[in-house]
């Protein structure tokens, strides 16, 4: 189970997520979503510790972080 979902649909790319994730589990993808934008996606799901820094930097509160259980 991935610990990270995006939504790349909604994604404006503006890369906050990725500058606030301290495992550099997120990156920008090299395809353009449906707005035209270069969206971000999970480049490292395994680094990725839950910590949700990702999700609450999002204005767009397109991210979803999971706890393993």
């Amino acid at each position: 189970m991935n610990k990270v979902t995006v939504n790349t649909d909604r994604c404006k790319g503006c890369a906050l997520c990725i500058d606030a994730c301290p495992k550099d589990v997120l990156g920008l993808s090299e395809k353009l979503n449906k707005l035209g934008h270069l969206a971000v996606e999970v480049k490292d799901d395994a680094a990725c510790i839950s910590c949700a820094m990702c999700a609450l930097m999002c204005p767009d509160c397109i991210l979803t972080v999971e706890k393993p259980e």
